[in-house]
């Protein structure tokens, strides 16, 4: 994966996990509060029929209390009540049970078939022992139980509230029930509701993430394109610099075979033909003419040196940096006639490949430099190795010049080039200068530990 790419998934994923931790966290508490609501609905119903079944059978107490009083618990007033309940209903689903305290059954106003059985052990779908648990509800006085009975009017099995009061002179447990699929029916559209609720959120948040995304996706792209951009720019720049560097470097290196080689081996053969001329006539003139030619060859072959040194010192390959710098120090001094000091120390270490070229390509450029413009009388060079580093300092004493307007030039190799080569290496570079005092100092880490010796 491209590192441009790299960039616009790194700003996209925080932003999607971000987005997914809300999602689930929205999540969580819709259905929390979902819950919640499902549960204050379904007690505010059950509160409402809880009060109504107490009504209904407080009703049915009223009805049957001068048998239940009067009778005197003979057979004829317990049928007589039997019959009174049996008739009292509200609504299809809505009727009275009786039982005695064995569970048998003894009046149900719906399904007859199970007067007379004995249903203490029987159970409801979720293994509930129904009888039993409504006898000990009527004993507690809490009177509500909910349960799981046949609904007449649909035959299915459904959730059941009921609620029962002992008589206790006759020992029977009375009591009716109110099925509670409203309940149920209530219970479920709300927590529908809350389900839909949370797609539509969930959709909204998918909207805004989709759109975040896109924003961050477009973004990025527009970022890498532009420094892509940029980046072909400075390209372009860097190749139009490096092809004008190598006609500086043929210019130059054409000058002086021009200016210098040409000339002498022009005059070095025409000194060879008039030698010539000269002995085959037996003049002894020629002998000494021959003699000046060879040492004009001598010169040739020393200018041809400078040339080649001046490409690449051998001295860096054979005796390394400080030797190569050595010398080219001494044959600026000669050259321009200034004073020139250069020290070091010595030290064991492999230099990074590329770091001794570079650094004797900024020696040559400095000393170039100070030659055409600084009018300076000394210069001091100074190249120092440590475990960690190599520094190299350049001083002179000449006129100085402005850092800042130097830098700012795009042309030539000049410093800013000495900067590059610097930078490459990952070291720094600290410029100063004023009239009287002008100070190029560089560093560069070892990649390798090394000693001094």
């Amino acid at each position: 994966m491209q590192l441009k790419h790299k960039i616009v998934a790194l700003g996209i994923f925080p932003l999607v996990l971000a987005i997914a931790a809300i999602c689930a966290l929205v999540i969580s508490l819709n259905n929390k509060l979902g819950d919640q609501q499902a549960q204050l609905i379904e007690d505010s119903i059950l509160v409402s029929k809880r009060a109504e079944l107490k009504n209904y059978v407080a009703m049915a107490q009223s009805l049957i209390a001068p048998l239940y009083k009067d009778g005197q618990g003979d057979e004829h007033a317990k049928q007589k009540v039997l019959d009174e309940l049996r008739k009292l209903s509200f609504g299809v689903n809505g009727y009275f049970f009786v039982y005695d305290r064995q569970g048998r059954s003894l009046m149900h106003a719906r399904q007859a078939e199970l007067v007379g059985k004995d249903l203490m052990d029987m159970r409801d779908p979720h293994g509930l022992l129904v009888i039993q648990a409504l006898l000990k509800s009527a004993q507690s006085g809490e009177g509500f139980q909910r349960y799981a009975w046949n609904k007449p009017s649909s035959g299915q099995v459904t959730e059941k509230l009921a609620y029962v009061e002992l008589l206790e002179h006759w020992g029977w447990m009375i009591g009716t029930g109110i099925y509670l699929e409203d309940v149920e029916r209530a219970t479920q559209q709300a927590r529908d509701e809350v389900a839909n609720g949370i797609r539509k959120t969930m959709v909204s948040i998918a909207v805004v993430a989709l759109v975040a995304v896109l924003f961050v996706f477009a973004s990025g792209m527009t970022l890498n394109l532009s420094e892509h951009r940029l980046a072909d720019t400075k390209l372009q720049r860097l190749n139009q610099r490096i092809v004008s560097l190598q006609e500086e470097e043929r210019s130059r290196v054409s000058r002086e075979l021009h200016d210098g080689i040409s000339q002498v081996l022009v005059s070095i053969k025409y000194q060879l033909e008039l030698a010539g001329i000269l002995l085959d006539s037996g003049e002894a003139r020629g002998a000494s003419i021959l003699k000046e030619a060879t040492l004009r060859l001598g010169e040739a072959i020393g200018e041809v040196r400078s040339i080649s040194h001046g490409l690449r010192s051998s001295l860096l390959d054979t005796l390394g940096l400080p030797a190569a710098i050595g010398q080219l120090s001494e044959e600026f001094k000669q050259r321009s006639g200034l004073t020139v000091t250069f020290e070091a120390n010595e030290f064991k270490c492999l230099l990074d490949e590329g770091v001794p070229i570079s650094l004797f390509r900024i020696v040559q450029e400095a000393l170039s430099n100070i030659e055409r413009h600084a009018l300076a009388k000394n210069v001091s060079i100074t190249l120092y190795g440590t475990k960690q580093s190599v520094r190299l300092t350049i001083v002179d004493d000449g006129i100085g010049f402005n850092v800042a307007k130097v830098e700012r030039r795009h042309s030539g190799i000049g410093l800013r080039n000495i900067r590059e080569r610097v930078e490459h290496f990952g070291g720094e570079l600290q410029l100063a200068s004023i009239p009287g005092r002008s100070e190029l100092d560089i560093t560069i880490p070892m990649s390798m530990p090394c000693t001094e010796i």
